[in-house]
């Protein structure tokens, strides 16, 4: 639960060696880099005219594909410009087809009603012409006492589809409504239009699915092509003066030794500093792997500052915590089970879906854990004796799963306040977070055992140290007294806000209860059902269990993570983690993943 302390290094070489040391430096892969100058912004592209960009759009077509070919890895029939060229001008055309047939399909619906026809022109009439209206029906009684000629084409049960013959168009107060453009090209040439283009896009399907074979090469050639473009970003920004070059950077301090080794070997010069106390330096959290999800968790939200703390460790336990409390159900529990074990090999291919696996790993387990105290299964009682004595909470008993969730919640902003004050030691504001903390347990108290003195001294020693030790204001003048008084004021404003925090976290018995609730009606609908029509009764019996449990389960799933990343990010943060910083960018190759057929 750390944040690794950083080092600025900076190194200088000479000039001429400049584009060999950044890519031995992009090869370490451990420096995290500080623009030294302003360089230009342009969009970097290879010696075949393939910019990244372009390159990872072609990439994104073919992956998209359903099927994939076998994989070509060798590079002698592999032409790198002509490959995207092509693809690109297939993923262009295929863009424009689709326009077409989405404007085609939506003309030919409005149409069809009005049935095949081709406009006669102004002669074809004897100099009369045709007019089309789509009038409500309850509109049609203002159109029978117009005085036009008109005809019904077609009726539904909202719309009159109507044709008036006349020499010019009528005015606007004639018709109800105003009048519908039909066009001029006729419903089945509309038809065989689009025939047409639903072929040629068979036809672009069949070819996409054949350049599939080219993915892992592609793949390839955007990794170097990145690296290479993201060598001559970082170029631009050294600082070169006089035949020599200084680059600058971000390393971890565990790093330094492998920095230094590696600026020898290229003949680099290099100094190491401390950052110093008005810079930021980027942040890099620190967890081992098993528990690495919770930095996901962290990113998603907010990157803690690099002089704040890594919150990882106790986002990934309450999270799990609060997410089993909302699913409360050890069927449901296991469901999420075997859907991630089902997903757990693929899952295993990269860095981030492993840590997430284990993260669900940890969700559906706290989850059936917390099931089966409670005794739910898919709404209903433990199917085992056994499972019925491992029962030891109540979800239908308000009372005790509201006292549940408060002492949760208490708890949660107690570890808040704790870790704010043990990270802020030998300062005042610690001692706020302290006073908190003895407001917080005083509030418990009074809550759960009445008034008394010992519960009246705590909480105003609590308020007493969170007026006096909230401001950090030096001096000795009546002004600076003033204003830390006036620190301390606003700070016991927050007393309302802990109250508020302290209730939110009763969504978690809310919730809970409205999940075991809409499992318990399902069943009994179900049952209901069942019994009412014998036969049929048990084909619907069936159909609404598992219907109504996977909505159910839906619901239950999205509202834990919502509301179970919520009371963390929000609730949890405000009481402890206030700087806002930006995550470590080592300057790095990257690496191919062969893509499987």
């Amino acid at each position: 639960m750390s944040i690794r302390p950083l080092l600025k290094a900076s190194l200088v070489g000479m000039l001429e060696e400049k584009a060999q040391a950044l890519d031995a430096l992009q090869s370490l892969g451990v420096v995290h880099i500080i623009p030294l100058a302003a360089g230009p912004q342009v969009e970097w592209v290879d010696d075949l005219g393939v910019s990244p960009e372009r390159l990872r759009l072609a990439l994104q077509y073919l992956a998209s594909c359903p099927k994939k070919r076998r994989q070509v890895t060798e590079t002698h029939h592999f032409d790198l410009a002509a490959v995207v060229h092509a693809v690109l001008d297939k993923r262009h055309r295929r863009m424009q087809l689709e326009e077409q047939r989405d404007a085609l399909v939506k003309r030919i619906k409005d149409l069809r009603p009005w049935g095949s026809f081709e406009l006669p022109g102004e002669q074809g009439l004897y100099g009369q012409r045709l007019w089309f209206y789509l009038v409500p029906n309850y509109r049609m009684k203002e159109v029978e006492r117009n005085g036009l000629v008109w005809s019904v084409v077609h009726r539904d049960n909202r719309h009159t589809y109507i044709a008036v013959i006349s020499q010019e168009e009528p005015r606007p107060n004639q018709m109800p409504v105003p009048r519908t453009h039909t066009g001029s090209i006729p419903l089945a040439t509309l038809e065989l239009q689009l025939h047409d283009i639903e072929i040629e896009l068979e036809l672009l399907d069949g070819e996409r699915e054949a350049d599939t074979r080219w993915l892992y090469l592609l793949q390839r050639s955007l990794a170097g092509n990145a690296d290479a473009a993201e060598r001559a970003s970082v170029g631009a920004v050294t600082l070169d003066h006089d035949g020599v070059f200084a680059i600058q950077g971000w390393v971890a301090a565990d790093k330094a030794d492998e920095l230094a080794a590696f600026a020898d070997r290229e003949g680099l010069a290099l100094i190491l500093n401390e950052p110093e106390r008005e810079e930021l330096p980027p942040t890099l959290l620190d967890n081992p792997p098993t528990l690495a999800g919770g930095e996901d968790v962290v990113r998603f939200y907010q990157m803690p500052g690099y002089r704040a703390w890594d919150p990882s460790r106790v986002v990934f336990f309450s999270f799990a915590t609060f997410f089993a409390l909302i699913l409360s159900d050890a069927g449901y529990a296991l469901i999420m089970g075997m859907g991630l074990l089902f997903y757990w090999r693929r899952m295993g291919s990269s860095d981030s879906g492993r840590r997430l696996r284990i993260l669900g790993a940890t969700l559906a387990f706290f989850s059936l854990v917390y099931g089966v105290l409670v005794g739910s299964y898919f709404g209903a009682g433990p199917p085992l004796p056994v499972l019925a004595d491992l029962q030891l909470l109540d979800v239908n008993d308000f009372n005790g799963m509201m006292n549940l969730s408060i002492f949760i919640g208490a708890g949660h902003l107690l570890i808040a306040n704790g870790i704010n004050a043990w990270r802020l030691r030998g300062r005042l504001p610690a001692l706020a977070s302290a006073g908190w903390m003895l407001v917080i347990v005083a509030a418990l108290l009074l809550w759960q055992r009445g008034t008394s003195l010992a519960v009246f001294t705590l909480g105003g020693l609590g308020l007493l140290l969170v007026f006096a030790c909230s401001s950090e204001r030096k001096g000795q003048d009546l002004r600076t007294w003033l204003l830390r008084a006036l620190d301390g004021l606003l700070a016991l404003t927050g007393l309302s806000s802990m109250f508020g925090d302290v209730l939110s976290y009763l969504r978690l018995f809310a919730l809970g209860l409205a999940s075991a609730s809409l499992a318990v009606t399902f069943n009994q609908l179900a049952q209901d059902v069942a019994s009412a029509l014998p036969g049929m009764g048990v084909l619907l019996e069936v159909l609404i269990l598992v219907v109504g449990h996977l909505l159910n389960f839906v619901l239950a799933v999205v509202s834990g993570v919502i509301h179970g990343l919520r009371l963390n990010l929000i609730e949890f943060y405000n009481w402890s983690l206030s700087d806002e910083g930006y995550a470590f960018q080592p300057f790095a190759k990257r690496e191919v993943n062969p893509w499987t057929t």
